[in-house]
């Protein structure tokens, strides 16, 4: 019989995860459209509900239409869709939240999360990076009780985090990724998959005058492609500490979709340099 606690999937699956309508799309979707297109079994839960997103629709009937949106936008991209946990402005650091990602995580058992950076520009986003990133580790913890309760895993876990929103942190400071990803060929299937966020792109022309959001999507992975050096269009990835989560230099990531992607050994150096001589201490 095998042990439940390190049983293994027949193909390699990841799990993208943020905090409202759209993060997705906006930073991680080719990356996850590229994966499915792999044959990995690829999985998008955002964690709130987005029950202030509207402003004519009660919240009963906004919080069912984010959810029918948040599934058309996972089925274009060739993801599992999982249901939202919390309200809007209600992601906040707890245990109990911390418990009930654990047991989504447990149950699709990834061993690559995408989610957002944890320097990103407001509070939801950020909360959601140290969620899911300590769901993650605690994915192997038997006497971590998970809401509802679910066996542990023990499959090594690498966690990746995506761009910040407008690519700088919240103090204004530009973000460079380590890895690269080429979305050139999935950028149709990004445009589709927002597309079907309607209420949200009508929240966010109604209370920012944001106009098209699919433009402004084109523009930010032109802008990280521009980065890149290499690429027309691209989303960015930080890979977390190994620590906890897996083995040592694993990158799961830039294996899968080494001909569509490339580390920035800029950025690889420059996690060891001094920040002010840029002489090298780590060691080697």
């Amino acid at each position: 019989m095998a042990d439940p606690l390190n049983q293994q999937h027949v193909r390699p699956v990841a799990f993208a995860i943020a905090a409202h309508a759209d993060d997705i799309e906006f930073m991680m979707g080719g990356t996850l459209a590229l994966l499915a297109d792999r044959g990995w079994e690829t999985h998008y839960m955002t964690v709130a509900n987005g029950y202030v997103g509207s402003t004519t629709h009660r919240m009963e009937e906004i919080v069912q239409l984010r959810a029918d949106e948040a599934r058309a936008g996972a089925e274009s991209l060739g993801a599992v869709w999982h249901p939202s946990v919390v309200n809007d402005i209600e992601i906040v650091y707890s245990v109990d939240l911390v418990r009930r990602i654990t047991a989504v995580l447990r149950e699709v058992r990834p061993s690559v999360i995408l989610t957002q950076a944890p320097d990103d520009y407001m509070d939801d986003h950020i909360e959601t990076s140290r969620v899911t990133a300590s769901a993650a580790f605690n994915r192997n913890m038997p006497n971590f009780q998970s809401t509802p309760p679910v066996p542990a895993y023990l499959d090594d876990v690498t966690v990746y985090h995506a761009q910040p929103h407008g690519l700088h942190d919240m103090l204004r400071r530009l973000v460079y990724p380590g890895l690269y990803v080429d979305t050139a060929s999935v950028q149709d299937r990004k445009r589709e998959a927002l597309s079907r966020h309607r209420t949200q792109a009508q929240w966010l022309d109604d209370t920012q005058g944001f106009g098209s959001f699919t433009a402004e999507m084109d523009e930010v992975a032109r802008t990280v492609g521009r980065q890149s050096r290499r690429y027309d269009v691209a989303e960015g990835w930080r890979r977390h500490s190994h620590i906890g989560f897996g083995t040592a230099g694993a990158d799961p990531l830039a294996e899968a979709l080494s001909d569509v992607s490339f580390i920035d050994e800029d950025y690889e150096r420059g996690l060891t340099a001094h920040p002010y001589t840029r002489e090298d201490r780590s060691g080697r």
